[in-house]
């Protein structure tokens, strides 16, 4: 099966919780499954619980160790900047080039019947290093891509945008998933709406916070 790539329309849409929602709901239909999110910012090597790392590892029935973190995110960063920036924080230099040839190289180990998924970090057009975005990794990857976008007020020019860039590099979109943002307006139905209609025949499908996805979401997502 493919790499799938998890884009985000911007940073703390709801990435994470929606990868680790695909793993389950994959796991619960026996699909085989593995994860991956190459680059993570923001990451306390001094309280691992609760970061995304530690959130797929648990999505995918796997306890958390210093070995699993470090294979499900080798490059990690303390500051929740972007990954170029946070690692010049700490006198380093982040090879986009190294993260490509990993996530290939992974991809490529699995079986045939296995989908890996590949998460970005930050939005689609967030750096990846000095001169290549999170795009270019899913470009280099060719796989198809779930659009993470929130409900807060915006995201539809944002999720627009996103859109546009990913159709601008001929990037199948596989769908798009609105997380339900916490705190404020517009309700998540209404932000659906708006976007199945501008977007269709693009699979949109909303996911409230605590909410599954389920077979026919799965389905409509082409993961199964």
């Amino acid at each position: 099966m493919p790499t799938l790539f998890i884009a985000g329309t911007g940073t703390d849409v709801g990435k994470t919780y929606v990868s680790a929602a695909i793993i389950r709901a994959l796991r619960q239909a026996r699909v085989a499954v593995d994860a991956l999110k190459p680059v993570a910012s923001g990451f306390d090597p001094a309280a691992p619980a609760g970061s995304d790392p530690a959130v797929l590892l648990e999505a995918l029935g796997r306890p958390w160790s210093g070995v699993a973190l470090e294979e499900m995110s080798p490059w990690r960063y303390r500051a929740p900047l972007s990954p170029p920036l946070a690692a010049a924080r700490e006198g380093r230099r982040l090879d986009g080039e190294a993260v490509i040839s990993l996530c290939r190289e992974r991809a490529g180990a699995l079986g045939p019947e296995t989908w890996m998924l590949v998460e970005s970090a930050g939005g689609v057009m967030s750096p990846l290093d000095d001169r290549l975005t999170m795009l270019d990794l899913a470009v280099r990857l060719q796989a198809p891509i779930v659009l993470v976008a929130g409900s807060y007020l915006g995201t539809i020019s944002h999720t627009l945008t996103a859109t546009a860039v990913i159709a601008g590099a001929r990037l199948r979109l596989a769908g798009i998933i609105v997380s339900e943002s916490l705190g404020g307006p517009p309700p998540i139905h209404e932000t659906l709406a708006d976007l199945a209609g501008r977007l269709s025949p693009t699979p949109v499908i909303a996911l409230e916070r605590g909410g599954l996805i389920s077979h026919p979401l799965l389905a409509a997502l082409g993961l199964i």
